[in-house]
């Protein structure tokens, strides 16, 4: 579970979010909406244990996020957290099943370790006969699911997704979502960022942030 407990966070003057509390059950599916410039990434940062909060406190499975040193709240994210991005973040120069491989590789897995699980994971999303094509070499649709492939690598329980349909087309978002929907379903918490009420129906719960303050 991942409580957000009366967070704050100022740049300056400026109160980006304001004492925002949120309960995150494992086995969510929870959807962030709001118009630009809202606060809904700051909030998905200050989740992830990426932006320290002015005030407040995030406490993931009992785990005080925020009273832990920089490098065990490395770790811990490392371990608990799946991140997928609009931007998709693959490496071009690497193959699908060598982009899923990183998490594994930084964390430390043994070689043959990593194949297996990679090849595992593009399984899971379908794609296990696209294992040593380049994303240039994959529709932006399989490029996606390499990222969420990618994000599960180091057996994250909880996946944060920041506008991650933002670049796909409506077709393409619908699917990607199904997909993201049918993880959740095996078990996957997930906390969604967008700004498209359509793709936030897919959550089984949507809150709504406006100028940094949650509304619903």
């Amino acid at each position: 579970m991942i409580e957000v407990k009366n967070i704050t966070k100022t740049y300056g003057n400026i109160e980006v979010l304001k004492d925002v509390s949120l309960e995150i059950k494992n086995g969510d599916f929870i959807s962030i909406v709001g118009p630009s410039g809202s606060g809904k990434t700051t909030l998905l940062n200050v989740v992830a244990g990426l932006l320290t909060p002015t005030e407040g406190e995030v406490m993931v499975d009992g785990v005080s996020l925020y009273k832990l040193s920089l490098k065990q709240r490395i770790a811990f994210r490392r371990k608990s957290f799946g991140f997928i991005f609009q931007t998709f973040n693959l490496l071009s120069y690497l193959t699908a099943i060598e982009n899923v491989e990183i998490p594994l590789y930084l964390a430390g897995a043994k070689s043959a370790d990593q194949k297996l699980v990679a090849k595992e994971l593009l399984d899971r999303v379908g794609l296990k006969e696209r294992l040593s094509h380049l994303p240039s070499e994959l529709s932006i649709g399989e490029q996606q699911r390499v990222a969420i492939a990618r994000a599960l690598a180091n057996n994250a329980s909880v996946l944060l997704a920041d506008e991650p349909t933002g670049n796909l087309d409506t077709k393409t978002g619908e699917e990607f979502m199904r997909e993201i929907k049918r993880l959740n379903t095996e078990g996957v918490t997930v906390l969604l960022v967008t700004h498209d009420v359509e793709m936030a129906k897919f959550a089984n719960r949507q809150v709504r942030i406006i100028d940094g303050r949650l509304v619903s």
